[in-house]
């Protein structure tokens, strides 16, 4: 009896990479930015059809992430320090992270301060000084203060604004008080017994749910992402950078050196590979970049650094949710360094030593000051009113601050992943085999 060869069955396409998929976003959002620019707004002066779905398609993916990852942030932190328990020095890698946050943001705030007086950006500023306007919001040690006590459990807070007669309500989080009720609820289950372990139980629970529910979100980004850079580029387009492009060029070249040589010598200083840093963070740093928020790409950051690079989740889980709200160094140090030294040259002042010193203290203390607020309009103006210089000056920067800020939040997430990485390496904790391998499969953020 002869048996019949069956045929070989074809194997599945394959399909592309999670951030290939975002590049390909990115491109597609740029060609179609410059269509609907090149055809211009409608006859009643309202945006073309193609600019409306690019701003749709981008806001609507934005607001979903927002609405999903205050829940997230939260069970993530309660669950991470119920994993905690499970590490010998759980009280050491937590100072340790800190420390290196500290560090790093160090590095990049003098980088800022480095290059805002080698090229002297407010010396060559082409922008006139009628457009000098103090901001409506401004950041304050006080504000700072108060913002780590929550206001509710969920550190909701609304706000209502006149518009065109119609008054709009809206609501928002502040993810830094979310961080201090998630920390407090955390460490108060683990002293209460049975109960606390059903809670943190059940919190886990939840958290499954939840990644399951951001997976299904997070694998829209290639559309989100066409739609947000699409729309920057209608709503902002490049010309804007003409009027201060030495203080743009600052900024980029001071995120360039820390993303591209500080962050790489670091992890060769601790014998990582940085090209395998960068192909495996890629993605999440392409996702910050096009959503302009460290907290949007939280669930693919937290995935890129267990399942690619081999932090064990027990940490990473703490050390990447506490960093996408407290680790900022492109919005918290090179931004703020390089601005005040802009408008001081602007305005024709002199910083003394002192000055510069409180620039540095700043940037390094006051990162979390940025948690709870989109941008780094606070940051900034919290080192204004340190320094003593005119707020007016923050109004000069604000026609390019959406075009800075891309930059600003793709160097936060990049650092906010590099930082776990180095403090398990020097912890004996990181995997090597997993940092070293070659990112196949797709990630599961779900």
């Amino acid at each position: 009896m002869s048996a019949t060869a069956n045929p070989a069955t074809p194997a599945p396409p394959r399909r592309a990479s999670f951030g290939l998929r975002v590049l390909i976003g990115i491109g597609a959002g740029l060609v179609l930015g410059l269509t609907a620019g090149a055809i211009g707004p409608a006859a009643d002066g309202s945006p073309n059809a193609i600019a409306q779905l690019l701003a749709l398609v981008g806001s609507s993916f934005v607001q979903l992430l927002k609405v999903l990852v205050p829940p997230l942030i939260f069970a993530a932190i309660v669950a991470s320090i119920a994993r905690l328990r499970t590490l010998n020095n759980a009280a050491r890698l937590a100072g340790q992270t800190l420390l290196w946050f500290a560090l790093t943001a160090l590095l990049a705030v003098l980088t800022g301060i480095a290059l805002g007086l080698a090229l002297e950006p407010g010396v060559h500023a082409g922008v006139s000084a009628a457009s000098a306007t103090a901001p409506k919001s401004v950041g304050t040690w006080l504000d700072f203060t108060r913002s780590l006590v929550p206001a509710n459990f969920l550190g909701l807070s609304a706000s209502s604004k006149l518009t065109e007669g119609a008054v709009s309500t809206g609501l928002e989080f502040n993810v830094l008080q979310i961080v201090v009720m998630a920390i407090a609820l955390g460490f108060a289950a683990l002293r209460s017994g049975e109960a606390g372990e059903r809670l943190l139980d059940g919190v886990g629970q939840v958290l499954v749910v939840l990644r399951r529910l951001l997976g299904w979100l997070v694998q829209l980004a290639p559309y989100g992402s066409a739609g947000l850079i699409g729309n920057a580029v209608v709503k902002y387009g490049w010309d804007t950078l003409g009027s201060i492009a030495q203080f743009a060029l600052a900024v980029y070249l001071g995120l360039g050196i820390v993303l591209f040589v500080i962050y790489p010598l670091l992890l060769k200083a601790h014998g990582l590979s940085p090209l395998r840093f960068f192909a495996k963070a890629w993605p999440a740093i392409e996702l910050a970049f096009v959503t302009r928020s460290s907290v949007a790409a939280l669930p693919v950051a937290e995935a890129i650094t267990t399942q690619r690079l081999g932090v064990p989740e027990a940490y990473a889980a703490f050390a990447v949710p506490v960093g996408a709200t407290t680790k900022m160094d492109g919005c918290a140090a090179i931004y703020p360094a390089v601005a005040a030294i802009f408008i001081a040259q602007f305005y024709g002042l002199t910083l003394d030593p002192a000055q510069y010193l409180l620039i540095v203290l700043v940037s390094v203390l006051g990162s979390a000051a940025t948690a709870g607020v989109t941008g780094a309009l606070v940051m900034l103006t919290l080192t204004l009113t340190t320094l003593g210089l005119p707020l007016e000056g923050a109004g000069l920067l604000l026609a390019i601050d959406p075009i800075l800020d891309m930059g600003r939040t793709a160097v936060n997430v990049a650092g906010q992943i590099l930082i776990p990485v180095i403090v398990a390496r020097r912890e004996g904790l990181l995997d090597r085999a997993a940092y070293d391998a070659d990112a196949t499969g797709e990630l599961a953020i779900g």
